[in-house]
């Protein structure tokens, strides 16, 4: 099977669950900034959720691009995928109104680190279909990126419980981790299209 159509529905979902996440900031009725003081923590979680998902949508564009297949497993392990990513609006806004508290934090890891592995699994799937000597294969190696970033949420799930404040700054650095996107699939597809993934 070709990749098209799992790219545009997963680019439609992505999209989407963007949008939902803004229709969660609401516009205050006085016209003062004041106003806007009680909607900071909402605003703030729009934004570093809003980081996380553009991350997502960049590396899950970097991974396809370096693939010229899919078959039923990723079909279903994109899913797997989505479904943690469209958790993101709901995780996010319990955040946002609770201004951070503990067990939100800890929910919204707990979805950070779903998303992760759902990719981690996406991946596996991906490099499986493609073999060993793929390009895929190449440029993704033993993943220590992928490693780091589920030791950092697994370890700051837990922290939020004491320390949300912690675990936030570890969300934020494993989104700066990825901000780039992967380097690794850019230099393997060099070669074989420079300028195109």
């Amino acid at each position: 099977m070709t990749k098209n159509r799992l790219e545009a529905f997963s680019d439609g979902v992505i999209a989407i669950l963007i949008t939902i996440m803004v229709l969660e900031l609401h516009v205050p009725e006085d016209d003062s900034l004041e106003a806007l003081r009680p909607l900071l923590p909402v605003l703030a979680s729009y934004a570093m959720s809003f980081v996380f998902v553009g991350v997502y949508w960049n590396n899950h564009h970097h991974l396809l691009q370096a693939v010229d297949r899919v078959n039923g497993r990723v079909l279903w392990a994109n899913l797997h995928l989505l479904f943690w990513l469209s958790l993101v609006p709901f995780t996010t806004a319990w955040m946002g109104e609770n201004e951070f508290t503990r067990w939100p934090v800890a929910a919204y890891g707990l979805d950070l680190w779903m998303c992760a592995v759902a990719f981690t699994i996406l991946v596996v799937h991906l490099r499986h279909l493609h073999g060993p000597e793929s390009v895929l294969d190449a440029a993704i190696g033993n993943d220590i990126k992928g490693k780091i970033s589920l030791a950092l949420y697994t370890a700051a799930i837990p922290t939020a419980l004491v320390f949300p404040w912690v675990s936030v700054a570890v969300y934020v650095l494993v989104t700066v981790i990825w901000w780039v996107p992967d380097r690794r699939i850019e230099r393997a597809l060099a070669p074989l299209a420079p300028g195109d993934a």
